[in-house]
């Protein structure tokens, strides 16, 4: 009689915790805000330094395309820049495709 008491006792639906859905959203809420905090956030700073680099360049500047293509800009257009780089070898890329800024800082 005690091993079928204790299969029963065992089957029986517990009982809900109280305030178990709230404490579910806080937590989803809270890991939501981290992510944030820590991905979200840096990220969309990182594209808009990145944005502004772009719309500042000017002739003479020494950059690197994403392909890892070095070169000195040329000519500036609205969405393209022809950059020159070996001699006068020149290549015209998107302003999307510029990376980084090798200009040396005086």
């Amino acid at each position: 009689m005690t091993l079928s008491m204790v299969i029963l006792q065992s089957a029986a639906p517990a009982a809900p915790a109280a305030g178990g859905g709230a404490m579910m959203w806080i937590m989803l809420i809270m890991v939501f805000v981290v992510m944030w905090l820590f991905m979200i956030r840096p990220q969309r700073k990182q594209q808009k330094e990145l944005e502004k680099f772009r719309n500042e360049l000017k002739k003479g500047d020494k950059i690197v395309t994403i392909g890892g293509i070095f070169g000195t800009i040329a000519e500036i257009h609205e969405t393209d820049v022809l950059i020159r780089v070996d001699g006068e070898t020149k290549l015209r890329v998107s302003k999307n495709a510029i990376q980084k800024d090798f200009t040396p800082q005086q």
